[in-house]
Order: C-alpha cells, then sequence, then structure tokens
C-alpha cells in the first residue's frame, strides 16, 4: 500500500490555518455566552491564539514557490487568500480582545466606585453645618438644571456636531470605535441612545449617546467645554450602556459576523469569496417589521388619534390622494455574469430583493422578485416586464415605488440572492450574490433621470467596502484599452430602468400607503383594500374615539396574504372571474402552510387554490364549496373575521 504523500509548506500552513479558525469559533462562541468572573481566563486565550495566527502569518510570508516539492497551480493566489483569511482571523481576535478588556476595566470600575463611596462615608463628619447644606443643595440643584440644559441641547436635532468625552471601542459589528476629544459628525439621533455617527475619515457607525457632548466650534466655548469633559470623562469610562433596541443591526450583524458557513462554501470552491449572508433575508427572519403585511397598515400621526397617511375625501366620497417624493416605477430587466455555485450546493430559487436605503437604514418593506434563467446561460437572470394571466406574480419585474422619506442620500438597494441546500448535510440557507445601489436624487436634490442603468455589482454585505463578488476577474484591470472593455464586460452586473409615470398613473399610485414596494400586477387589488380600509375606518366608524373591533375578513386577512405572493395570484385571478365581489375564499382551511422556495410546498398549494377556483366558478361563487360536507374546517377564530386596527396600525416610529 503506498504511503501518503507528504504535505507541502503552503499545505502545512493551510491545514494550520483551518485548526486555528476552529479554535477561533470555538472561543467567539464560548464569549458570546460569558460568566462574571471569566473575562480573565478568555481573554489569555485569546492573546495566545493571536500570536499562534501571527506566527502562522509570518511562515506564510516567507514561503516560495520553489520550496514546494511538487507544482501547485495559482500559488500565488493561494498564497494571497491564505493571508486574507489569517488577516480576518486576527481582526476577529483584536475585536474579541478589545470587548474582553472593556468587561474588565467595567467591572473594576463599578468595585472602585463602591470603594470610594464607603472610604467617603467613613470620613464624613456627623454634624455638618445647616448652611453649608444649604449651599451645597443649591449647587447641586444648579448641575442637575446644567445638565437638563446639556441633553437638551444635545438632543436638539439641529445640532449635529459633538464632541467624545471619553474612549470607546466598538462592541460589535456597525459600532463606531472613536477616541476622547474626537470630533463626530451625527446623521441620525436614535430614541435608545445609540446614534449614527460619521468622524474625520468618513467612517460610520453607531455610537453611544453618553460619551457624547455639545462641540462648541468658538475657543471660549471650547474651553469651558474642555471643562466639562474632564469630569463628563470619568462618569463615561464607567456610564451603563443601553441596550440596543432595533433588530436592524443586529441582523447586519449576524450576516457579517456568522460566516462561518459561507467561508466553509468558499474554502470548498463551492461560491466566490465575495459573496454573504443575505443581509435583507436576515432582516426579513426578523420579524414583520421589513414586510408589505406591516406598510400596508395605515401609519398614526404623533399623537396616535389620527391616521397620518389616511384621511377622507368628503367631496368626492373616497380616500383622500396623496404625493410623495419618490413615486416610481422600477423595471428589472435581467442580470449577467452571475458567478455559478459549485455542484455541492443545489439552488432552489434566484431572485433579487430590493428597498430603499440611505447608506445605514432600510426605509421600506423588503420586495422579492424571482428571476429565471436557461441551462444553456445559467449566468443571466431574467425577469418577466409584466406579468398577466395565470403568470406568478412573484416573476414580475415591475415594481412601483414610493417614499415620502426626506433623506439626501435615499436610494434602492438591490441584493441577489440564491437559496440552496447543501447536497451532504441537508442545510438551507440564504447567500447573497452581489449587490448595488441606485441613489434617486442628485447632490443638488434633483431627481435622476428616466432610463436603463447598468449597475456592476458588490461584493459582501451593502455596509463593506470594496469587496468584488469574484476575486479572480478584478475591476482593477491593467493593460491596453481593450483588454479593461473586455474585463468590464466580465463584471457581474444588473440591468433595471427607472419609468416615469403618466398622469394616470400617478393618480393610481397616490392612493397607496406614503411608503411601499410592491409588484405592479396586483397594485389594484390594493387599491380596493385602502378603499375599504378608508370606507371602515373614516366613513362608517360611529365615532372617531371608538376603538371596537370592526367585523370585516378582508380587513383582517388581506395584510398576511401579501406575504404569500400564491394567495396573492389567488386574488388576482379571481378578480378577473367576478371583478367586484373578492372573496375570503382563498383562506381555505385545508391550505398547506407557506414556505419560501420550497417547490413541493409551492405546487400543493397552488394545486388547493386551482381546484378552489374551478369549483367557484361551476358553482357560481364560493359558499357552496365552503359549506361542503367533504370538507374539514378548524375551529373558529375570531382573527379572521375582525380587525383590530389599534393592534395593526403602525405606531410612527422611525424607521430602522
Amino acid at each position: 500500500m503506498a504511503g501518503r504523500r507528504a504535505r507541502g509548506p503552503l499545505q502545512r500552513v493551510q491545514w494550520r490555518s483551518r485548526e486555528l479558525q476552529e479554535q477561533v469559533a470555538a472561543l467567539r462562541a464560548e464569549s458570546a455566552a460569558l460568566a462574571p468572573g471569566q473575562q480573565k481566563a478568555l481573554s489569555q486565550r485569546c492573546m495566545q491564539l493571536k500570536k499562534s495566527v501571527e506566527e502562522n502569518t509570518n511562515v506564510l510570508q516567507n514561503l516560495k514557490k520553489a520550496d514546494e516539492p511538487a507544482p501547485i497551480g495559482n500559488y500565488n493566489q493561494r498564497k494571497e487568500e491564505e493571508e486574507k483569511l489569517l488577516q480576518k482571523l486576527s481582526q476577529q481576535l483584536q475585536k474579541l480582545a478589545l470587548i474582553l478588556d472593556q468587561d474588565n476595566v467595567t467591572m473594576s470600575y463599578t468595585v472602585d466606585e463602591g470603594h470610594q463611596k464607603d472610604a467617603q462615608t467613613e470620613d464624613e463628619d456627623e454634624e455638618d453645618d445647616g448652611d453649608e447644606d444649604e449651599e451645597s443643595s443649591e449647587e447641586e440643584d444648579s448641575d442637575e438644571a446644567d445638565d437638563e440644559d446639556e441633553d437638551k441641547l444635545l438632543d436638539d436635532p439641529d445640532v449635529k456636531e459633538c464632541i467624545a468625552v471619553g474612549n470607546f471601542n466598538a462592541q460589535q459589528e456597525g459600532d463606531l470605535t472613536f477616541k476622547k476629544g474626537e470630533v463626530l459628525l451625527i446623521h441620525d439621533k436614535k430614541a435608545d441612545g445609540w446614534w449614527v455617527a460619521e468622524n474625520s475619515k468618513g467612517e460610520r457607525g453607531l455610537v453611544p449617546k453618553t460619551y457624547l457632548a455639545v462641540y462648541n466650534k468658538d475657543e471660549e466655548s471650547q474651553e469651558e467645554s474642555e471643562e466639562q469633559i474632564e469630569v463628563v470623562d470619568e462618569t463615561a469610562d464607567g456610564t451603563k450602556i443601553k441596550k440596543r433596541t432595533d433588530s436592524h443591526w443586529s441582523a447586519v450583524r449576524k450576516a457579517v459576523t456568522e460566516n462561518d458557513t459561507v467561508e466553509i462554501l468558499a474554502t470548498m470552491g463551492a461560491v466566490p469569496a465575495g459573496f454573504r449572508l443575505s443581509t435583507l433575508f436576515q432582516l426579513l427572519e426578523e420579524g414583520n417589521q421589513f414586510r408589505a403585511s406591516y406598510f400596508i397598515q395605515p401609519e398614526l400621526t404623533p399623537s396616535q388619534l389620527a391616521f397620518k397617511d389616511l384621511v377622507w375625501n368628503s367631496e368626492k366620497d373616497t380616500i383622500h390622494r396623496r404625493a410623495t417624493r419618490v413615486s416610481m416605477i422600477v423595471t428589472l430587466w435581467s442580470c449577467k455574469m452571475i458567478p455559478l455555485p459549485g455542484v455541492s450546493i443545489q439552488v432552489l430559487s434566484r431572485h433579487v430583493r430590493l428597498c430603499l436605503f440611505d447608506g445605514n437604514r432600510v426605509l421600506s418593506n423588503i420586495h422579492t422578485v424571482r428571476a429565471t434563467w436557461q441551462p444553456k446561460n445559467p449566468q443571466t437572470w431574467t425577469f418577466s416586464p409584466r406579468v398577466t394571466g395565470i403568470l406568478p406574480s412573484l416573476l414580475d419585474g415591475d415594481c412601483f415605488v414610493r417614499s415620502s422619506s426626506s433623506s439626501s442620500d435615499i436610494g434602492i438597494l438591490f441584493e441577489l440572492g440564491i437559496t440552496y441546500i447543501r447536497n451532504s448535510t441537508g442545510e438551507r440557507g440564504e447567500l447573497s450574490c452581489g449587490w448595488a445601489f441606485l441613489k434617486l436624487f442628485t447632490s443638488d436634490g434633483v431627481p435622476v433621470p428616466s432610463k436603463t442603468y447598468e449597475l456592476l455589482l458588490n461584493g459582501g454585505t451593502p455596509y463593506e467596502r470594496g469587496v468584488e463578488v469574484d476575486p479572480s476577474i478584478s475591476r482593477r484591470a491593467s493593460g491596453s484599452v481593450f483588454h479593461q472593455i473586455i474585463t468590464f464586460k466580465k463584471q457581474p452586473a444588473l440591468l433595471v430602468k427607472l419609468r416615469s409615470l403618466s398622469m394616470q398613473s400617478k393618480d393610481i399610485l397616490n392612493l397607496l400607503p406614503e411608503t411601499l414596494i410592491g409588484s405592479m400586477c396586483y397594485i389594484h387589488l390594493l387599491i380596493f383594500y385602502r378603499q375599504i380600509l378608508g370606507d371602515a375606518l373614516l366613513k362608517d366608524r360611529i365615532s372617531m374615539q371608538s376603538a371596537d373591533l370592526i367585523c370585516n375578513p378582508i380587513l383582517a386577512t388581506f395584510p398576511q396574504i401579501m406575504d404569500q405572493p400564491d394567495l396573492m395570484d389567488a386574488l388576482r385571478s379571481a378578480w378577473v372571474d367576478k371583478e367586484r365581489t373578492l372573496k375570503r375564499s382563498e383562506k381555505s382551511t385545508f391550505l398547506p402552510s407557506h414556505k419560501w422556495a420550497e417547490e413541493e410546498s409551492e405546487a400543493s398549494r397552488w394545486k388547493v387554490i386551482a381546484d378552489f377556483l374551478k369549483k367557484s366558478r361551476e358553482n357560481d361563487g364560493a359558499l357552496q364549496s365552503l359549506l361542503a360536507s367533504e370538507n374539514t374546517h378548524k375551529a373558529f377564530d375570531i382573527s379572521e373575521l375582525t380587525y383590530d386596527f389599534l393592534g395593526e396600525t403602525r405606531k410612527n416610529n422611525p424607521v430602522v
């Protein structure tokens, strides 16, 4: 039996890197479930691992191709990829070390503060002069008043520049590290105390409000601010930072940091290095905050006493049309040169998810359009420019886009994705194949022209910069102009068209909520729902102060149907057959649950829907089919018949 071939120098380094990668993943998992008192032990392990990573990096850098016992194809590329992996491990360990050190500092501060209070209590005089107490009380009241004034000024939306009163190290992906005395530009002051800030290098991230003070440009004001900083800085080092309450950044952090699966697939050659876990899919999985069913609900005013985007027009006896800053139709044409996944994974769905985005936050619901492709040309994805008849709405490339946001950076974020299953393990997941951002306004505030745009795709997540989808086809082409043109044509790209609106299209879109993205093929259903909503909430209610449940099955179920494309298609079919009699017959009790990108589930659901529609046509309505003895029904549920608008309406919170 022949002996196993000895590993070459590069292979030994790669093997060692995989061991270190597993150890780093285990250490990060332990730190997530960290118990008090374990920081020191984990910190030591972290530093030892970092030293091992650095040693392996030094060995890698000293390797030469001539040292290999046998020829290796793409030697330089493999060496470069290995160096990137080690650099990433080193960065992960550095971040973990900062977090562990910060935990130690916070605990030490708490203990020291307790000792200082005890010592102060022992040294205090039991008999204090009454006048001194009064003076001290007055000084404290004055300090508290100054603090309140400072807080009010800091929270003022017009105050954009702040100065750091202490050092802060990023605790999570998405945080911005800064030093004491650094001036930060605030872009968004969030209610939970985590603000979006930008430093002098143009880097953006979340910072805690408790580490900031108002920045005064005048020299005299600056001196006073510096004196205050010295006082507040001691507080900042021990300040308890609020836990972030939004789901947005937790999903982003998951897409950025939990990439072990993607790294394994990339190492196997199953996907390019620029693929990531889908950011927009993570947001959809967090809850209903970014679903169409949430944005179709009426939004309340800040007083919570009226509807912001649902107003009755008494002259026309209908809801009032509302124009918005962004109101357009976007058509998805095609995607070209999309890298192919390896044979180790099976692709269940190719699709594009799109939403309104300002560079930091998602400003609308996330809409999904499924792509089609041909085996002869699998790198090209196409979309249906207009869906009619029995074609599924999920394939509709015509999308309406509405928003009342005043952000100067607003645009449309497109994320190409695949839903996959691993052949060896059966594991399901969703990967981003690249993303593109189309800004909707110029720097002067002028809308971009209506035309076709070819958008080059970026790798990584929308919060990473400079990552290529497939590093093997670099954009940094060198050589002749002809070579640069050839390289450009090989780049992954998305073709979209912005369409100008006719007066009729504007009138139709203005009946929709102020913020919403959806398919043009079912826009008539949305308008019909809004009309029924206006009748129930504004026209037919006995009293505007009444919050009683409203008996209306359509209002109770339609928003949930919006998140299930095949049921929307059933409604479209029913609308064609009987335009004025939209029934709730599509909510069948024997309908299988909706599952994304599962072919068997989709086929069985559509079979049930098609059979039901056929029986409805034959019997001149759905009532006979619903009451048939062969059908079994679940117990009566009042939520299917009543609409609780207080529980469903949006509370005018800022979109994250």
